[in-house]
Parts: C-alpha cells; sequence; structure tokens
C-alpha cells in the first residue's frame, strides 16, 4: 500500500535563495542530484514560451539530467537574443560551480513577462556566494513561487523507493501539455525508454485536466528525474505518479488566486473522452459559470450555453441532464425549478462543487477540475506587475 511519506528522494539535494530578481522573497531555486539521472519533461504548448524552454527541450531530449535551475519573479520571455545569452550565462556558471555539464541542467523561468534578467546580479552572486546543497526541499519550493500564497509539495513511499513532487502555479493555467512549474523525483529505478511516457501518462490525466483562468502559461514545464536507486514494479511506480500528479494539479487549483471554490465537472456518456474533455473545459473556462460560482448562483443556462459552443460536440439536447451535487437542475429539457434553492445552499456552504453533464449520447467520460472568479482574481492580476 502506498502512503504519505515526508521523505526526499534518494540522491538529490536542493538551494532556494534572494539574488535580486524580486525584491525581497527567494528568487533562485535548485535541485541537484549526485549523478545523472534519467529523466523526461513536458513543456508548454504556447509558441510565445520562454527563452528556457528550447533550452530544456534540447537538453532533456536524450533523456538525461542532473539539475533544474528556476529563477522566479521575471519569466524571460518574449527578451530575444540577450535572453537566450542571460540563460545560457546562468547555465555556465552553475556548471562549473557544481561541476556537471551544462547540458545536464534544465532551466526554468516564471513570473512577469517581457523584461530581461538582471543577469549581472545574478552573475555576481553566483561568483562570490557559496552554493550550499540541503536535504530539506523547503528553500527551493519557496524560491520558485510568485502569487502562490504557499508552496505545494507531496510525497509517496513505493515499496523501497520515494516519489517527490513540487508544483507552483496560481494563475495564467489552463494547462496543454503541463502546469506552470512541476518536479518530481525519485530513487527509483526507471529503464530510460519509459521514463517519458510513464510521465506523460500522469501529466494527461493530471496537470491537462484543469484550469484556472484559460490562460496557457509561456513557461509551463513538468519534469521527473529518476536517481535509480530502488528497484519498484513498474505499474506501482506509475500509480504513484499518477496520484503524485493528480495531488498537486490540486493543489495548484486550490491555490489558484482570489479562488473561494473548486469545480469538479464531470461530463458523462459523451461519443468520445476528447469530446468529455473539451465539454468540462468549455463549462469550467466559462467566465460567466466562473462568476456564477463565486455568486453561489445556481444558474444552469450557463452550463447550457458553455456546452453548446463546444466545438465538435454531438448530443442530443432533449437528452441531457444537468446536476449539481445530488440535485438535477435540467432534464427532459425541463428546469427542475424545486432544486433551485437547495442547490444555492449547496453551492454557498461547500467549498468543493461537483456538477455531472450527462450527454446520454455514447459511453465514455472525464472529469476537469476548475475554479471560480473572484473580485481577488481581478486585483491580483490588475496590479501584478507594478
Amino acid at each position: 500500500m502506498m502512503e504519505v511519506y515526508e521523505k526526499v528522494p534518494k540522491g538529490f539535494k536542493f538551494y532556494g535563495t534572494h539574488v535580486g530578481i524580486k525584491k525581497k522573497r527567494k528568487d533562485f531555486g535548485l535541485i541537484v542530484a549526485d549523478k545523472v539521472c534519467y529523466a523526461a519533461a513536458v513543456f508548454t504548448k504556447n509558441t510565445f514560451c520562454g527563452e528556457c524552454i528550447p533550452i530544456g527541450k534540447d537538453h532533456v531530449k536524450n533523456a538525461e539530467l542532473q539539475a533544474v535551475v528556476v529563477t522566479s519573479g521575471i519569466a524571460n520571455v518574449a527578451t530575444g537574443k540577450i535572453g537566450r545569452e542571460n540563460e545560457y550565462k546562468i547555465l555556465e556558471k552553475l556548471a562549473n560551480k557544481l561541476t556537471i555539464e551544462k547540458e545536464n541542467i534544465l532551466p526554468s523561468s516564471t513570473g512577469v513577462i517581457g523584461p530581461q534578467l538582471p543577469i549581472e546580479l545574478i552573475e555576481n552572486f553566483l561568483d562570490e556566494k557559496p552554493i550550499v546543497l540541503k536535504e530539506n526541499y523547503e528553500d527551493f519550493a519557496q524560491a520558485i513561487l510568485t502569487t502562490d500564497k504557499r508552496i505545494k509539495v507531496r510525497s509517496l513511499k513505493v515499496g523501497e523507493a520515494t516519489i517527490l513532487g513540487i508544483v507552483k502555479g496560481s494563475g495564467m493555467i489552463e494547462p496543454n501539455m503541463a502546469t506552470m512549474l512541476s518536479y518530481i523525483l525519485t530513487d527509483a529505478k526507471v529503464e530510460k525508454q519509459e521514463i517519458y511516457p510513464m510521465l506523460k501518462i500522469a501529466v494527461d490525466q493530471s496537470f491537462n485536466t484543469i484550469s484556472i483562468d484559460t490562460d496557457t502559461s509561456t513557461s509551463d514545464t513538468v519534469a521527473f528525474l529518476a536517481s535509480g536507486h530502488h528497484e519498484v514494479e513498474k505499474t506501482e511506480l506509475q500509480e504513484a505518479l499518477n496520484q503524485i500528479c493528480k495531488g498537486l494539479a490540486l493543489d495548484v487549483v486550490k491555490d489558484a488566486e482570489g479562488a473561494t471554490k473548486t469545480m469538479f465537472v464531470t461530463v458523462k456518456n459523451a461519443e468520445s473522452k476528447e469530446q468529455a474533455k473539451n465539454a468540462g473545459k468549455s463549462i469550467i473556462n466559462s467566465p460567466l459559470v466562473k462568476t456564477a460560482l463565486f455568486g453561489h448562483d445556481p444558474n444552469w443556462g450557463r452550463i447550457a450555453m458553455a456546452l453548446g459552443k463546444t466545438e465538435g460536440l454531438i448530443f442530443d439536447q432533449n437528452k441531457v441532464e444537468i446536476y449539481y451535487g445530488q440535485y438535477p437542475i435540467f432534464s427532459t429539457n425541463n428546469e427542475e425549478k424545486q432544486n433551485i434553492n437547495k442547490i444555492a445552499e449547496y453551492i454557498e456552504q461547500n467549498e468543493d462543487i461537483y456538477l455531472m453533464v450527462d450527454l446520454h449520447q455514447g459511453t465514455e467520460s472525464f472529469e476537469v477540475i476548475g475554479c471560480d472568479l473572484s473580485y481577488e482574481y481581478v486585483k491580483i492580476n490588475s496590479d501584478y506587475s507594478t
């Protein structure tokens, strides 16, 4: 049986500090392995991506990594040749300081789009200060945050091995391959050719099922490193990886900017899983659905609208059923008026809201997870860069 287990996998150490990207808070983080690990990563599909993304893709293409570096506060997006050179300068400094190959370091940057990294501050810091790696992940987890309210870490024991996941993200999240930044570490042995497929399976049923605000980040990265100390049955490790990723994805939604509610939307009996997923995303991404959720308003007409605008969705509106929790609100083309007050009370009294849409069209189902849209979200994002 897998159980929650607060332990760092063997072979990994961490570092987090303030180098001057942010005014005061930690803004520079490292994960360093004792030796080269088998590794895989998935990245954003946003074509206006950060300068670290193509470098990261290149460095992980041989399925090997030994370190991760994260700069937080500036995303290093839309910074051109200078931005790319700055990433390489950081990698060169770290490679020399840690005596590892720069091609085995995965870079990530998160924060405001547009400004250049304060490269002189970073280089001077790396020239002058020692890097003292620790087995405790907390400084690293703090250093990668931007608008997050808390660090988000999950750990599981699988046989003799441990799997640890750390994620940051609370806004600009509609993953299309990953979500913001997430690093998953294990001391289990994983075959080199199997590490990417394992990560892809886990990401598709976790990070790729959530949405906070429909905005696919320019910096999305999920990386998985295995230091290879313990034999573990592959199916057990896959199950643990899936569980870690699902937990971290839920943590991101729970920490969403200004969110007061989490909505779990299940679309049942669609013609395909892809149609069910797209319909669910259409619902949780609707500003009208999200604001109704914030206001405890059981406005099912907005659910119907979101279904109707889902591209490629095949259904017969005469067969559609919509439930909030246990209460039907729409069936056989009829509003269940007797449940409106009960649903309003259900939304008001619960943080987790379960919405079920049954299309009665096929046999495939899919669950997606989103949140409400509050005054606080607008406040956070209206003055984020200032």
